[in-house]
This record gives C-alpha cells, structure tokens and sequence, in this order.
C-alpha cells in the first residue's frame, strides 16, 4: 500500500499540507470525522522520538478515558505513523481535533522519512505539560487498528500492541465505539 516516494505527496502545493499522525489519527474513519480532505500519502518514521500517553496538565481526556499520545525526542527511538495530505481549509479543524485552541498541544513542524528514505516536512502535535498515564483499551485499538489498516511495520505494530493499557471498561461515544467495531470487523476479514 505504501508508495516508497510518498506518492508525490512532498511536493504539495501551497492550497494543501502535510500532516505526520502516530495516534488516533492513523486510522482513515478517525481523521475523516473532522478533516474530509485527508489523503493517505505513505507511511513514514520520525526518528529520534518515541511515543508516549499522557493526560494534559493532570486532566484525563473526557473523550478516551485515558492517556492521550504524544511524542518527544529520544534519542535512538523512532514512531511510526502515517502522512497524510489535507486542503489547508482543514488546518484550523485538525488544530481543533488536536487540541491547540484548548492550549493542550503545540504544533511543531518534524523531519519524517518514508520507506524509500525520502526525508520530508510535515506537521504534526506534541503535548504540553504532561503526566505520563497509560492509554484506554478503546484508545490503545483505534491506534493498532489504524496501524494495521496502513500497514505499518510489523515490529512497531507488535509494540504498539504490547502496552499496557489503563483497566477502563466504560463505553466512549457510539461514533468511537462504532468506528472500533467496524475496524475490527474489516481487521479480521
């Protein structure tokens, strides 16, 4: 499915942008529910960073119940995620998503390579003021699901699938709890 140049997508032009997700975001339905536009480009690897959940300055997510991801710089660590193109009319509602306009990420500009060892500029979010806290067993799916869905390699795949969630056994919002269902369904066809 990966395109090894991303599918031309680094030569985006000035009506579009290039946007690096490694959380919830990997998943299509996910990122399709605020920003239409996005379009898979190729999966790509930011180095020198690992992944890490959290609650914003102590607040757990009312939405995952749990640690929301985030990356910060580690030396010697990678995250792999997924490019995707998006019109720049989605940028303010990808911010949204995001949580800029509440202050609980900043936007950062990162250097990520795709398979073909293409090095190209993307956004992506970095949370602010944060307690590592695990993530919920639904948030911790909709990650793997979207991993799988894009393919991303099996080894981070298997790490993905190796943390430890938090023990939230409450429902989330039907539109997530169907889009687990139906990502689950496809995940096993």
């Amino acid at each position: 499915m990966a395109d090894s140049d991303c599918g031309g997508c680094g030569s985006h032009d000035e009506d579009s942008f290039l946007y690096f997700a490694y959380g919830s975001n990997l998943l299509t339905e996910r990122i399709h529910l605020l920003n239409p536009s996005a379009a898979f480009c190729c999966v790509g690897r930011l180095q020198d960073f690992k992944l890490d959940f959290g609650n914003p300055q102590g607040k757990e997510s009312p939405t995952w119940h749990g640690g929301i991801a985030t990356i910060l710089q580690s030396p010697g660590d990678e995250v792999w995620g997924v490019i995707w193109k998006l019109d720049k009319s989605n940028l303010s509602s990808l911010d949204k998503q995001e949580g800029v306009t509440s202050g609980i990420y900043d936007p950062i500009e990162v250097k990520v390579y795709t398979q073909g060892k293409k090095e190209i500029t993307c956004r992506s979010y970095q949370m602010k003021n944060y307690e590592s806290v695990p993530p919920s067993p639904q948030y911790k799916t909709v990650i793997c699901l979207g991993a799988k869905e894009n393919a991303l390699p099996l080894e981070y795949q298997k790490k993905l699938k190796a943390i430890e969630p938090n023990d939230f056994k409450g429902k989330l919002s039907k539109e997530i709890e169907d889009m687990i269902k139906r990502g689950e369904r496809e995940a096993n066809h």
